[in-house]
């Protein structure tokens, strides 16, 4: 079955279009189950003024929210990769409009495998990622060659009491990170499959220093 396409006018942005000039823009994407409205109201209030968000609504209308992969089929933490590639194949599609100094990516579990597979998509398009409980996708990309020549920043935060990734997931991503970024990866005592406290601050600062801000 032919998935639907994301919503352009679905997307959620921190600027309207005369007041975003040329400065950088941070890509949101959200997890399974939740809106553009989820990362957009927790962290642009927390973020530099600089950077313009747009916070972008996943194409596949699932447990009351929208998904990246649908839970049919896509285990937690191991989605098929052409599930995978689609989904950020449309996403790259929208993104190549933006015009703008720098492009990160921010996302959160589902939308934090996003993150990783639109850089290996992609490799020479975004600045830095932020990947929020999120993992790698058991895949091969023709992109990985470059991002472990590259090593763009990426930074990985997650819960240390997160048990809805799996560990193979977790220890996928970390061998892939080794290899393929300039990886800032943050484990949080007390935290589950969320985004609160302490990584609030500390991936702000991480965006803060990427766009020459801090």
């Amino acid at each position: 079955m032919v998935k639907p396409g994301m919503d352009r006018d679905a997307v959620l942005w921190s600027a309207s279009g005369h007041a975003r000039g040329s400065r950088p823009v941070l890509v949101m994407l959200h997890g399974w189950s939740y809106d553009e409205t989820h990362l957009y109201r927790l962290l642009v209030p927390e973020l530099p003024r600089e950077l313009v968000v747009a916070s972008v609504r996943a194409r596949i209308p699932e447990a009351g929210g929208y998904a990246w992969f649908p839970s049919r089929g896509n285990p937690i933490g191991d989605p098929q990769p052409e599930v995978a590639n689609a989904a950020a194949h449309d996403v790259l599609q929208w993104i190549a409009g933006i015009a703008a100094p720098s492009v990160g990516l921010l996302g959160f579990s589902q939308g934090g495998a996003m993150v990783h597979q639109l850089m290996r998509l992609a490799p020479d398009r975004f600045a830095y990622g932020v990947s929020l409980a999120g993992f790698v996708v058991r895949d091969e990309q023709s992109g990985d060659a470059a991002l472990a020549e590259s090593r763009p920043p990426v930074y990985w935060g997650r819960g240390e009491s997160d048990w809805v990734i799996p560990n193979a997931a977790v220890q996928r991503t970390e061998r892939w990170l080794e290899t393929h970024a300039a990886a800032d990866i943050r484990v949080y005592r007390g935290l589950g499959h969320d985004v609160a406290g302490r990584e609030i601050g500390d991936l702000t600062e991480f965006v803060t220093k990427q766009i020459g801000q801090g």
